[in-house]
């Protein structure tokens, strides 16, 4: 069984060796990635080193009981974090799946051994247990007993985390299988890991005297945490300081469960999986032809009435369109009764609502092909896309909007009014602005994305372009409402700040404006660039096998 495990571990690295002589920005971008775990373990290192000095303690009262509670809570939070960062962006392996290796005739838990050990051989896991072992200097002045069960408790929790993403990954993919369950699933896992981001800020936010805040307020939620798998191998050098043994035990015992059963449940959805893959499926009755029957019935109507359909069905790409809504939520439980806060809310949302049609022709992938060899025109596809797009982003700000005036109030006064609809109207702008940008990215800049029936896996390649395309159409729709944004600057130097009302015609007229003109040259680049775009979505496909 060892030999089998070890030589799945060596397979991983073979693969990764490959890819990394057959791609260039695959090795920039492991370059990157490998430069950014050295970074996160040089500044553990200094920081542990900083705050082990015994000068620092004595200088802070309560430096103890305060350094207790900070690291398990950051410590579970960041093990929680990563857990669902797993689950929504990594996922499994492309090239170490369970299903590439079932072919071999390797037993259940031999092969879920050596997966879950080339997990731990990667570059995060070994980087994350320098860096906690490194952690362990901030101990030293508590004496040298602590500091071991530092070091010991550091690949402890790596364990702890990598066992239970590994069973969170295999759940997901192996229960989850009709695409409507998927798109949800997809959906409530993005909405609970971007608010459970805001907890902790929310949290400090709700404390109205920050002068009087104690440690002990966060001391309750910190024990609880400390007997979960999530903080418990941080708990374990401050119970060897308070000489609790039991306690120890107990949380030794809740770690080594953890992996019993992350392991078991872990297994069990591969054996499940490979039970159900030869299962015959039942074909699904469509009544009608859908969004075709209600589109115009022109070449863009046809455009327009296929990216509905994959829109309707594709669980990638909706999460965008709840994320507007969740700011504002989040906003207005912090904003304590500023109202521009929660306006702004709004501004953030606009970011969104166009932010995957800046790769869209990528998420179309191969069903692009038939469009080309029908020969539409690029003007006509764009002028559908932005049918639907704008159809979405145009009442969605307006369905916004009124949920901000119920919220502030603000539909109360004259002025109130005023300040809602400039928020609303240049944030609508902003999103018309982003989706006329996105029409122009969408046939130069294209990144791979992963596949419909896997939207919590990474295509491999192009690692850098992945990370860095989608800042560009985020900075680029905050460039193209320069306008917007000068007309403002000019009010304010001019004294006629009160004048603030009259962004509310420029910031719309700005983000029709560069639809239009966005349209117009993203068609002209489809055109020339088409064959290009098919060969670059058709080598796209071949990364999600």
């Amino acid at each position: 069984m060892m030999d089998t495990v070890l030589t799945i571990v060596r397979l991983r690295w073979a693969l990764t060796w490959a890819a990394l002589r057959k791609s260039v920005w695959q090795t920039i971008g492991y370059a990157i990635s490998m430069l950014m775990g050295l970074s996160v373990v040089v500044g553990a290192g200094v920081l542990a080193w900083f705050l082990g000095d015994s000068e620092v303690v004595d200088q802070v009262q309560g430096f103890a009981r305060g350094l207790e509670v900070a690291v398990v809570l950051i410590g579970s939070f960041a093990m929680v974090m990563t857990a669902f960062a797993q689950l929504m962006l990594i996922g499994e392996s492309s090239t170490m799946s369970p299903r590439r290796l079932e072919l071999y005739g390797i037993p259940d838990r031999t092969l879920q051994a050596g997966l879950l050990l080339s997990g731990l051989s990667g570059i995060p896991a070994v980087c994350a247990t320098v860096a906690l072992m490194l952690w362990a200097m901030a101990y030293r002045w508590m004496g040298a007993g602590v500091v071991i069960a530092a070091v010991i408790a550091a690949p402890l929790a790596v364990i702890t985390l990598m066992s239970i993403s590994k069973m969170i990954i295999n759940a997901a993919t192996t229960l989850v299988k009709s695409n409507r369950g998927k798109n949800l699933f997809y959906l409530i896992v993005t909405v609970v890991f971007v608010s459970v981001c805001y907890v902790p800020s929310i949290t400090l936010n709700s404390s109205a005297d920050f002068d009087g805040f104690d440690v002990e307020t966060l001391a309750a939620p910190a024990a609880v945490f400390a007997w979960t798998p999530f903080g418990a191998a941080f708990q374990l050098p401050f119970d060897v300081r308070h000489g609790a043994w039991g306690p120890l035990v107990a949380r030794l015992a809740i770690l080594a469960a953890t992996w019993v059963l992350c392991f078991m449940a872990s297994t069990w959805c591969l054996r499940h999986e490979r039970l159900v893959a030869g299962a015959s499926t039942t074909a699904a009755s469509v009544k009608g032809i859908g969004a075709f029957s209600w589109m115009p019935d022109s070449v863009s109507g046809a455009v327009s009435a296929r990216l509905l359909t994959y829109l309707k069905r594709d669980p990638r790409q909706s999460p965008m369109f709840v994320f507007p809504l969740i700011f504002v939520v989040l906003f207005a439980l912090q904003a304590h009764g500023v109202t521009p806060m929660v306006w702004s809310a709004m501004i953030l949302s606009s970011m969104f609502l166009a932010l995957t049609e800046s790769n869209g022709l990528a998420y179309d992938g191969r069903g692009l092909t038939m469009q080309a060899i029908s020969g539409v025109r690029g003007v006509d596809d764009r002028h559908g896309r932005v049918r639907v797009y704008a159809g979405i982003i145009v009442p969605y700000m307006l369905i916004l909007t009124v949920v901000c005036f119920v919220v502030t109030g603000d539909w109360r006064t004259p002025d109130g009014i005023l300040m809602g609809l400039t928020f609303a109207a240049c944030s609508t702008g902003l999103a018309l602005c982003s989706l006329g940008l996105a029409e122009v990215l969408s046939c130069v800049l294209m990144y791979p994305v992963p596949s419909m029936d896997k939207p919590f896996s990474t295509p491999q390649g192009r690692a850098v372009a992945q990370g860095f395309f989608p800042f560009v159409q985020i900075l680029g729709m905050f460039v193209l409402m320069a306008p917007t944004v000068l007309v403002g600057v000019a009010l304010l130097l001019s004294g006629n700040g009160d004048l603030y009302w009259a962004l509310i015609p420029v910031g719309l007229a700005n983000g029709v404006g560069f639809l239009i003109l966005g349209s117009w040259l993203g068609g002209k680049l489809m055109d020339a660039r088409m064959l290009s775009i098919i060969a670059t979505v058709d080598s796209f496909a071949s990364l999600q096998k």
